[in-house]
């Protein structure tokens, strides 16, 4: 999945709202979809024993991102777009991909080891991105797992676990081994997470490269 690259396609949802949103400072908005991405990592956390939150989970970390993609739009129509604002937007982000990420990965959904790589493979993939742009090469949001991806994946598998549980396959036997479905995201976003932040480097290395 590389949904990053289709954001334009999004604005019928974010227009409307975002015009009438126009006289609102767009680093509330900002705080907003923090809020909501802390409390959907709490109810993902909670879901292993109550189960009617896993749904409850993903329909807040969809509105999360949603709330992410507004603050956006609201500060280009309202002219407001600025450095200090793309700054937060992004230290934002990032805390929003560990809440949300984060209360998958301690909770009894997940082994802890693949939790933590699910992490780091996130983190690393956004640092990646960014950090070409400190250097002096384009800003990169292509690769094979973009924020985008994140927040329909988390939005979308928590939604499977729920049905799977009461369809009575809540794990799945790998040799032995019983994975829950929120297990095969983190794993996703471990494995895909890491090779997107070396596929990042790579294409800053090869921009650097044309530079010298």
């Amino acid at each position: 999945m590389v949904l990053d690259g289709q954001r334009g396609k999004a604005d019928f949802a974010l227009a409307p709202v975002a015009k009438k949103l126009i006289n609102v400072n767009p680093n509330h908005i900002s705080w907003i979809g923090l809020i909501l991405a802390f409390v959907s990592g709490l109810l993902l956390y909670l879901s292993f024993e109550r189960h009617y939150l896993l749904l409850i989970g993903a329909a807040v970390v969809l509105l999360s991102g949603y709330f992410d993609a507004l603050d956006g739009k609201v500060a280009k129509l309202a002219g407001k777009a600025s450095d200090k604002g793309d700054y937060l937007d992004h230290v934002f982000d990032r805390y929003a991909d560990v809440f949300m990420i984060g209360g998958v990965a301690v909770s009894a959904w997940c082994n802890p080891y693949i939790g933590m790589l699910a992490l780091v493979g996130v983190l690393l993939t956004s640092y990646m991105g960014t950090q070409a742009q400190a250097v002096g090469a384009p800003r990169l949001y292509a690769g094979l797992l973009g924020r985008a991806d994140r927040v329909v994946l988390s939005t979308l598998f928590p939604v499977i676990q729920f049905i799977m549980i009461y369809a009575g396959h809540p794990l799945i036997d790998i040799s032995g081994y019983s994975i829950s479905w929120l297990e095969i995201m983190m794993i996703w976003f471990a494995v895909v997470g890491n090779l997107t932040a070396v596929q990042r480097a790579m294409v800053t290395w090869k921009n650097l490269s044309k530079k010298d």
